[in-house]
Formats: C-alpha cells, sequence, structure tokens
C-alpha cells in the first residue's frame, strides 16, 4: 500500500493497517463504513469530503496519509504483537525522515501498541519524534461504536486547530 506523503507535512495520519478493500484499491480508508474521509472534511482539514481515490489531493493541503503496519487484514485484530511493535519502529524512522509537524495515529490501541505506551488516551502526547509532536485520534473504522462521527471530528478539529497554532 502506497504511502501518501511528502517532506514537511502538517500531519502526518498514520492508520493501523490496510484493511483488505484499501489494500485491493490502492486507496487508503477505502471501506464505505469508514469514517476518515467524512470526518476528516467535517473537522475543516479539507473544503469539500475527499474520495478515497483523490487521497493524493491531502498533500496539497500540507496531510498525507501512512500505516503503522503494511499487512493487509481484514480486522485488526489479526495483527500481533510483534508487528505493531516493528511497526512503531519503522514508522517513527519514516517520520524521522520526513519531519511532518504532527504525526496523527488514528487508534489509541494501535497506538499503545506499536509504541508501547499502555496508558495513552486520545489526544496530544507527551512524546515526540524529532520535532514531530504526537496525537492520538481515535479510530474511524465503522467497528468503533464508542465515538460518532461527530465527536470524531470534534478531536480532529482539535488537532486541527494546534497544527495551524504550531
Amino acid at each position: 500500500m502506497p504511502d501518501v506523503v511528502a517532506d514537511g507535512l502538517s500531519v502526518l495520519f498514520c492508520g493501523i493497517n490496510p484493511g483488505l478493500m484499501t489494500a485491493a484499491t490502492g486507496h487508503h480508508f477505502a471501506r464505505p463504513g469508514n469514517r476518515f474521509w467524512p470526518v476528516l472534511h467535517r473537522s475543516g482539514f479539507t473544503p469539500r469530503r475527499l474520495k478515497p481515490s483523490e487521497q493524493d489531493e491531502l498533500l496539497s493541503y500540507g496531510l498525507g496519509i501512512t500505516n503503522v503496519v503494511a499487512r493487509p487484514t481484514a480486522r485488526a485484530d489479526e495483527l500481533t504483537a510483534e508487528e505493531y511493535r516493528e511497526g512503531g519502529r519503522l514508522l517513527a524512522l519514516k517520520v524521522a525522515r520526513l519531519r511532518p509537524r504532527w504525526l496523527a495515529v488514528v487508534g489509541v490501541t494501535a497506538y499503545r501498541a506499536a509504541f508501547g505506551d499502555r496508558k495513552a488516551q486520545v489526544g496530544p502526547q507527551e512524546r515526540t519524534i524529532g520535532a514531530t509532536r504526537v496525537w492520538v485520534l481515535p479510530n474511524p473504522s465503522g467497528l468503533n461504536a464508542h465515538w460518532t462521527a461527530e465527536t470524531m471530528a470534534e478531536e480532529f478539529a482539535r488537532l486541527r486547530v494546534a497544527a495551524e497554532t504550531a
């Protein structure tokens, strides 16, 4: 699954791993029930709701997308602890190379597993990767019923405001 990245992005969004539809289409967050694209727009990151096939337009807004783990699965719970740890290590190297202002990991469970931070909560983190600040966002998967599109958009908007002022 190719990343959508460039040097010096404002925010690099990081999914857990590609779902099967994402892997099949080559477009991040491609499953129709995934709320990433609607929430990204609703939070003010994009002026309109982008389709997964328009993912490259993110770069024009200073945004990008990558994943913690490259291996596609039907569900994130199919990933092993070792895959998460190795994914976190590789992600840190990628972030150090690309130097985005913010790394936004979508999924607190994935963040905890990848970076060994069992107490992490949604929101800004103490951890930095070089000069890159880290923010954990709710997982936009339709399986994450704890967050509505509205409450997710509010959290994404908190990051957007921080990214605009930092």
